[in-house]
């Protein structure tokens, strides 16, 4: 079953979940978007290839939205592609814009609520851009439906809810985690499944609710920890529309990572998947390695502020965040931050996005 989002029709109702800084870049995106899905790229420092990146980051980064959605384009002309951008990224409305310019079908946002990403897509004449904020609760869902609706005249195209298992930043406290047994070396075990599903059923009922008060047709999609055609299965039951998965296409040929950073992934095992603090204050899951060991004991101060994150204090951060994802997107994997999903010790072999899709959803 197709999942349509207004005037959009994804043929298999799979989006790849974004992931920076390099993992989701145009190859990825326009692989799964020509098999069918929707392809999101990361904006999260997109441009830290261009040679000019250090000494003017903002502009490398702008300049890469339009580069990097062309070449997703020339490799999936008909699919639908789009862009995830943090709203913690210093200068988000321009990013936003950027992206409005460059002709992108969709922007999903989250890493804080998006309030104001009506407001910047409007001002680059973004009507046909399908907006969606990423949420994790009936009150982060309620919040921006209403603020959107009264500042801006406008309802989410469609709604990301995010779970506990996914990978890299996460949209819950370590107390949320830990009451939800997400925060364990053993999630199989441990995670209230149950308990966090009913909360996903709420999100959905509330979103129907609105769809009949509005008559806007607002797809919900689910997100974290989904890693097979079964966990899809289970996902539309829920009554999800579609379901947004990133962990399981890292391990592809297509993946823009170096071929270390997958790798690692392939080598993993479940106790190494880890809950580790981000330098803005979140929690994130990782891989377990020696850049993780080190900033437990040490304080890395950053060589050079490249000014990504709104609350992150060059003179105070435990390290450079963006330093350590550079790293792990280039296979500096021992000096890295190993983002991933809950699943990634299930990795066995490089696959192709094609091979990915078809254990998805089928032919």
């Amino acid at each position: 079953m197709p999942l349509v989002i207004g005037n959009l029709v994804i043929e298999k109702p799979v989006i790849q979940g974004g992931m920076g800084v390099g993992i989701s870049l145009s190859s990825l995106a326009g692989a799964v978007a020509k098999e069918g899905g929707m392809g999101i790229i990361s904006t999260a420092q997109i441009g830290f290839r261009d040679p000019d990146f250090k000494s003017h980051q903002l502009e490398a980064n702008l300049r890469a939205i339009g580069t990097e959605l062309k070449k997703a384009r020339e490799t999936a002309p008909e699919g639908v592609l789009g862009f995830n951008i943090m709203v913690a990224t210093k200068q988000y409305g321009l990013y936003v814009k950027e992206a409005v310019k460059a002709g992108a079908d969709v922007i999903i946002s989250g890493a804080g609520l998006p309030v104001d990403l009506p407001k910047y897509a409007a001002e680059a004449g973004g009507k046909e851009t399908k907006l969606a904020p990423i949420v994790s609760s009936v009150k982060a869902a309620s919040i921006i439906c209403k603020m959107w609706d009264r500042k801006y005249r406008r309802l989410p195209d469609f709604m990301v809810i995010e779970g506990p298992l996914a990978g890299g930043h996460l949209g819950f406290s370590r107390e949320q985690l830990a009451d939800l047994g997400a925060d364990s070396e053993d999630v199989d075990k441990t995670f209230k499944k149950d308990s966090y599903e009913e909360e996903v059923k709420n999100i959905i009922r509330f979103i129907n609710q609105l769809e009949e008060k509005c008559g806007k047709n607002i797809p919900v999609v689910t997100a974290g920890g989904i890693y097979t055609g079964e966990d899809v299965l289970h996902q539309l039951e829920l009554g999800a529309a579609g379901v947004q998965v990133a962990t399981r296409f890292v391990t592809t040929e297509e993946c823009d990572a170096a071929d270390a950073y997958k790798q690692t992934y392939i080598d993993a095992k479940k106790e190494d998947i880890v809950i580790t603090k981000s330098p803005v204050g979140m929690p994130g899951r990782a891989i377990k390695n020696a850049f993780l060991e080190r900033i437990q004991r040490e304080r890395i101060a950053p060589a050079h502020c490249f000014k990504c994150l709104e609350h992150c204090n060059p003179n105070e951060t435990p390290y450079c965040i963006t330093d350590a994802l550079i790293r792990a997107a280039v296979g500096d994997v021992e000096h890295a931050l190993l983002f991933c999903g809950s699943n990634a010790y299930r990795a066995e072999r490089i696959e192709t996005v094609a091979e990915v899709m078809r254990d998805l959803v089928g032919e």
